[in-house]
């Protein structure tokens, strides 16, 4: 009896692995991810606020971008563009249209991180015949700080006499994103707004 019930058990049991399905879900990841995507254009949103362009309200403005070579060139461009904008320029597709001629200029658009650790980071252990065995970080105070800069600057010029009409200056802007964890407790601190309103979401 004992035997016929293993018996019908295995057969039960083969019949299910049998017949069940199997699903894999391939997943994959960009080369950058969001966070360093919404670091940087938040500091660059942030550098073009600092500068008033009222100057070109009404004039038709053509703006080359042959001296802008950036990290995410064409969000910054038209970042420029639709501030030029809601200043009241007309913007125009070409120079030949154009009463103004404007010079975006990038002199930084990066990030740069820091990390300090109060404790055991992640370590490899030899062990015989086994290889070697990696022993999870363990930290009392961790720190992870994450920061983007953005430097910009706007050369205008009158496109038929290239008469000199505005300079910008540095346009300056900035952003982070902070993780710390104290006794395994973790703490998020930015200043960047679609991460600030995630994080009371959550």
């Amino acid at each position: 009896m004992r035997v016929q019930i293993l018996s019908v058990m295995a057969f039960g049991l083969m019949e299910l692995l049998l017949t069940s399905g199997c699903t894999t879900v391939r997943q994959t990841d960009p080369p950058r991810t969001a966070t360093e995507q919404l670091l940087l254009s938040t500091a660059a949103d942030r550098a073009i606020s600092f500068v008033t362009l009222d100057e070109f309200a009404h004039k038709k403005l053509f703006v080359d971008a042959a001296y802008f070579d950036s990290y995410d060139s064409k969000y910054v461009l038209g970042a420029i563009r639709d501030a030029l904008s809601r200043a009241g320029a007309l913007l125009v597709p070409d120079a030949k249209s154009s009463e103004i001629t404007i010079e975006p200029r990038n002199g930084a658009l990066s990030t740069d991180d820091k990390t300090y650790l109060l404790g055991v980071p992640t370590i490899g252990v030899p062990i015989p015949l086994a290889g070697t065995v990696s022993i999870p970080e363990i930290a009392l105070f961790k720190s992870q700080k994450q920061y983007s800069t953005a430097k910009f600057a706007l050369l205008a010029y009158n496109t038929t006499s290239r008469e000199h009409v505005f300079s910008s200056g540095a346009m300056v802007g900035k952003a982070h994103d902070n993780y710390f964890s104290i006794v395994f407790v973790p703490l998020h601190k930015t200043d960047v707004p679609e991460m600030e309103k995630k994080k009371k979401n959550q």
